[in-house]
């Protein structure tokens, strides 16, 4: 069974790279969401005039990782309150969002965005909609850093392990405690973790 979610996490070379390394993730295309112009290039997103996001269109097993273990080893690669930025990235473009096109999942989000609130003392600024529409990025945008190794990449080069190390080890994300998402930690050691 494969199911596709669409998570923008700032400047989409380091996200892609992020969730491709997760057991589970079956394929990922770089792109642009919900653009307010057809067919968006990179240079007309850049500008901020089409309101799209960098995203990742992330194709995957919900046997092999669920939605859930899917989101929180997601959040450990973002700062959930930052508005329209994302490490050095600024402008509308690099905003984080969740866009789903199966309305089930809606639930499954929302409740991983509440268990997330409890970590954080400023608001969680996670766009959440249903997905209006994802154009494909550019041929050089996708696996950028496969592509370019040493690439810049907003994603610090440690957390790539989390991803690598993944394995859901039972139904119903019982994922091992070393990895699971920060939703399901202790805040104090989900902190210490996103340092």
């Amino acid at each position: 069974m494969k199911k596709t979610v669409y998570l923008a996490g700032g400047c989409f070379w380091g996200a892609e790279h992020f969730l491709k390394m997760i057991d589970g993730v079956l394929e990922t295309t770089v792109g642009y969401a919900n653009s307010r112009q057809a067919s968006p290039s990179y240079q007309e997103v850049c500008t901020g005039d089409t309101d799209a996001a960098e995203c990742v269109e992330v194709r995957y097993d919900p046997e092999r990782v669920p939605l859930n273990d899917l989101l929180g080893l997601f959040f450990k690669i973002i700062d959930p309150t930052s508005i329209d930025r994302q490490g050095e990235d600024r402008g509308r473009q690099y905003r984080t969002g969740i866009y789903y096109t199966d309305p089930a999942d809606e639930t499954v989000i929302r409740d991983a965005l509440e268990r997330l609130s409890h970590d954080y003392t400023a608001p969680i600024a996670i766009e959440t909609m249903p997905l209006q529409n994802f154009y494909n990025a550019e041929e050089y945008h996708q696996d950028y850093l496969v592509k370019n190794p040493g690439g810049y990449c907003h994603v610090p080069q440690g957390k790539f392990m989390i991803a690598k190390r993944y394995r859901n080890h039972a139904p119903e994300s019982s994922a091992a405690p070393d990895i699971l998402p920060f939703a399901d930690r202790p805040a104090e050691e989900a902190k210490n973790l996103a340092e």
